[in-house]
């Protein structure tokens, strides 16, 4: 059994721990939320950009088929867009994405790295990194995220890459997140998950200006960095979400050692007291015996 002075050290660390753990679940907490209602407050203009988009690539116009929509006949090699964390204490949640990515991956793919995390355990394991974006702001902007999204827009331009795949955690509730793969480039605008701008019938006919080329190339690049800038600001309610929930549990684990220290240091109190009475009691009766 410790002595009553080590458990009293120990008590004291324990405590300033669950002190520590609190504060980041307040933080967390807070977050959580501003990111939830950044990701509302951007709806409204994807789905305004969605329905354009609907509408501009259903006009007739020759055989052209804009870059960006256009699938490449091969599937040779595909570039992977890796949303993870710059912290850690979040629980599973780098874990469970990075696992996600790397079993459905092999080894010829190259990455694009958002996250600190994501790109050390991508250049330990040797992979091609095409880019990497770290320290993004807490409550980053759109025009934070507009360059990555730039970055991968170019990259598939150049026809080094045929397909572009976005991973991602899709915060779900507190409890639950789930890391994701969508296909980023070519969009395929079908496959875009948006029943609000889909159940919107676009009317008879519109009048363009400028022409429809030149507002697809603008509305189109502004959709596809959008659809990043959503991802990424739901992997960050993911991260803070699982951060919360891994700061509340490591509070009350803290609180449970400090309750079962306690115990032990008043134990070791009561039998430091025990003993010297018994010594006292000891030497009362040495005294009388001798007398």
């Amino acid at each position: 059994m410790a002595t009553a002075r080590e458990a009293r050290l120990r008590i004291r660390s324990v405590n300033n721990i669950a002190q520590v753990t609190r504060a980041l679940q307040t933080i967390s907490a807070s977050r959580v939320r501003r990111a939830q209602e950044a990701v509302l407050h951007s709806r409204p203009y994807a789905h305004k950009a969605l329905e354009i988009l609907h509408h501009l690539s259903a006009i007739p116009e020759g055989e052209h088929v804009h870059p960006l929509l256009a699938k490449s006949p091969q599937e040779r090699r595909s570039l992977v867009i890796l949303v993870t964390s710059d912290r850690g204490l979040a629980g599973a949640y780098n874990t469970n994405v990075l696992g996600f990515t790397l079993e459905r991956f092999n080894a010829d793919e190259s990455f694009l790295s958002i996250g600190r995390k994501g790109r050390d355990v991508l250049v330990r394991l040797g992979k091609n990194l095409v880019g990497e974006f770290s320290n993004l702001p807490a409550e980053p902007t759109f025009m934070d995220v507009s360059a990555i999204g730039q970055l991968a827009i170019e990259e598939f331009q150049k026809d080094d890459f045929d397909r572009v795949f976005l991973v991602y955690t899709d915060y779900i509730n507190l409890l639950r997140q789930q890391p994701t793969i969508t296909q980023f480039l070519p969009l395929e605008l079908d496959r875009v998950e948006d029943p609000v701008a889909r159940d919107v019938a676009p009317p008879a006919s519109y009048i363009y200006e400028p022409g429809q080329r030149e507002l697809i190339d603008l509305v189109l690049i502004r959709f596809i960095q959008l659809q990043l800038y959503e991802a990424i600001l739901e992997s960050m309610a993911s991260e803070h979400a699982a951060r919360m929930v891994a700061m509340q549990n490591a509070t009350e684990n803290a609180l449970d050692l400090s309750a079962a220290l306690t115990l032990e240091y008043n134990k070791a109190r009561q039998l430091a007291i025990t003993s010297d009475m018994l010594d006292i009691v000891g030497g009362a009766e040495a005294l009388a015996g001798s007398s």
